[in-house]
């Protein structure tokens, strides 16, 4: 998640440049060229990615000025290199006139099922990577920004995207996600239904009446409900000011599940693999696991081999919620434990804990967490 100041993502941040009349050295991402006026402007060792022209021949021109130019694809419903994270408005843009299957989230997923999912052609294939990239630039730049302004431990937050709106899972999701946000953690999730949007919504509503925003998600509990249960999500929104929400990363491999709408910024990546590690790599803070089932097994372990080899630094703890699930139905924690007893940077063990209740769960995550 590399980023550099020499980036430039808007037109605003452009303006001062083209005015002094050079641009050379920097980045240009995502923007739209077509009425700027570059004639002027030196561009030695400019790099312009994913941005419109106003033709062909204007993109020819600057490359032959010293300028490098990646192409936008302009037959892809996505920017191929986008400046900024996502916003749940940009997700959600075209539901208001088409419903579920006309806003921007689920173009850009039918898009990518057409072309051939997890395995597209070439083109498609670059497209995509160059989008990821993106993501990944902007996602850097946040988490800066992050550091920068508060500091607080990054903590992620998993679980079953079955689990209903309205149920004890999801309730339990959503105050815990609302607790660690008032503690000053940054909540962190793989940005889907049920538990991730639990957390989400409670990060989203840090001071808001968490309990009446469930009531009335409660009345579309299920999202393969698709229209109503966005329609929900809007109106929950639209009711709710928040500064908040914390950050979802969630992947169109999984575009069938609609993306939360609570998160404040969204990482969407195509490439899931890359979207998995970045939100364990993230998490450094410590992770809550709410019962789930092989997706959410899978990231504990991949969890546990970056703790065990402390492949990205400390690790926080792993807190996991529901006794009787992680106890009785899915052994992990213990596996966990016995697992990192054996790291070569010491017995680790003691970063597992299973418990429930949402006040010990707080409490072990704000005492263990590693700061960002």
């Amino acid at each position: 998640m590399a980023y550099s100041p020499d980036e430039i993502e808007t037109l605003d941040e452009l303006a001062p440049h083209v005015r002094r009349g050079s641009l050379d050295g920097l980045t240009l991402q995502g923007l739209d060229l077509t009425g700027v006026d570059l004639g002027e402007v030196s561009l030695t060792g400019t790099l312009f990615v994913g941005c419109a022209f106003g033709g062909r021949e204007d993109a020819a021109e600057l490359m032959r000025r010293g300028a490098d130019v990646i192409p936008v694809f302009p037959d892809a419903p996505f920017l191929a290199h986008p400046g900024l994270l996502y916003t749940a408005d940009d997700l959600a843009d075209g539901f208001a006139e088409g419903g579920f299957d006309g806003m921007y989230d689920t173009v850009v997923y039918r898009h990518f099922v057409k072309q051939g999912g997890a395995t597209p052609d070439v083109r498609t294939a670059l497209a995509q990577r160059l989008h990821d990239s993106g993501i990944d630039n902007a996602l850097g730049e946040a988490m800066a920004e992050w550091r920068a302004t508060s500091g607080g431990p990054v903590v992620g937050v998993m679980g079953g995207h079955s689990e209903q709106r309205g149920t004890s899972g999801y309730l339990l999701a959503a105050r815990i996600g609302q607790r660690l946000t008032q503690q000053g953690c940054l909540i962190v999730t793989g940005g889907g239904p049920g538990v991730m949007e639990a957390a989400n919504l409670g990060s989203y509503l840090v001071d808001g009446d968490l309990d009446r925003a469930i009531a009335t998600l409660a009345t579309a509990p299920d999202f393969r409900d698709h229209d109503r249960y966005t329609k929900i999500a809007l109106e929950v929104r639209a009711q709710n000011s928040s500064v908040s929400g914390g950050l979802a990363i969630p992947t169109w491999l999984y575009g069938h599940e609609p993306a939360n709408l609570f998160a404040g910024k969204i990482a969407k990546y195509f490439s899931n693999a890359l979207r998995e590690d970045v939100i364990l790599r993230l998490s450094r803070g410590g992770i809550v696991f709410a019962p789930g089932k092989a997706g959410t097994v899978q990231e504990v372990f991949q969890a546990a081999t970056k703790t065990f080899y402390t492949t990205d630094g400390p690790s926080g703890p792993f807190v996991f919620l529901d006794r009787h699930y992680w106890t009785d139905g899915v052994a992990a924690p213990q596996l966990l434990r016995d697992l990192l007893a054996k790291s070569p940077a010491g017995d680790l063990s003691g970063l597992v804990h299973v418990t429930d209740d949402i006040d010990e769960a707080v409490s072990v995550i704000t005492a263990g967490a590693v700061p960002v």
